[in-house]
């Protein structure tokens, strides 16, 4: 009967309102102890998301990652990054609510190429060790917000692939456990830059499943 529904359908469409996925790529961390993006500083990470597209160039996005940040002074050839040579690692949990605009139609039409780039972003919470050398660590919970871009492509119905680039701005300056007043005291040697902030930034493949359902115009 579904059958013959379909074939008495002058028009038929298919709607795409879910999307399930999941990615892989990896946290790469910015702050007193590597004032730029390295790759040495690049650590695995991993996410999961559930997508609801609103509207054509709409979607709304809840994103959980799960990965881990480090940085180490002597990546660089600063003096006094050498002189003070501290290193830190530590795991980072985040979840995210995030907007996202498509540039491009993402269309749900048969034998329509999609693909399209975006731009996300939002409010999320993330957790971090305060002092993962120390037995007696705590773990501590602060706002971000996430800010990026990413490029995504239909390749096989409902499957889609993409990559994603990311950063969140914490506001915190202790996600290295150091900041300006580590040590106490007017030293800058042992203390962080009071003017910059803690940030990580998220880079990664995406793979989505979108649910399509078969509707017949009336």
């Amino acid at each position: 009967m579904a059958g013959l529904s379909i074939l008495g359908c002058p028009a038929v469409q298919a709607q795409s309102t879910w999307e399930v996925g999941g990615g892989l790529g990896g946290m790469v961390y910015k702050g007193d102890l590597a004032p730029s993006i390295v790759p040495g500083n690049l650590r695995p990470a991993g996410n999961l998301l559930v997508r609801y597209n609103v509207s054509q160039p709409f979607t709304v996005r809840i994103n959980a990652g799960l990965g881990q940040i480090a940085g180490r002074d002597t990546r660089f050839n600063d003096p006094f990054q050498q002189a003070r040579n501290l290193a830190f690692k530590t795991s980072i949990r985040e979840v995210n609510a995030l907007l996202e605009y498509n540039f491009l139609n993402y269309s749900s039409l048969r034998r329509v190429k999609n693909w399209t780039p975006y731009v996300f972003g939002g409010l999320g919470l993330f957790t971090f060790k305060t002092n993962p050398q120390n037995p007696g660590y705590q773990r501590k919970s602060v706002f971000h917000f996430p800010l990026g871009v990413g490029i995504k492509y239909e390749f096989k119905r409902p499957w889609s692939l993409g990559l994603e680039y990311g950063t969140r701005f914490s506001g915190s300056d202790y996600l290295d456990n150091f900041g300006p007043n580590t040590f106490g005291g007017t030293n800058k040697l042992q203390n962080g830059n009071p003017d910059s902030k803690d940030t990580y930034t998220y880079i990664g493949v995406l793979l989505t499943y979108r649910f399509y359902r078969i509707v017949c115009p009336e």
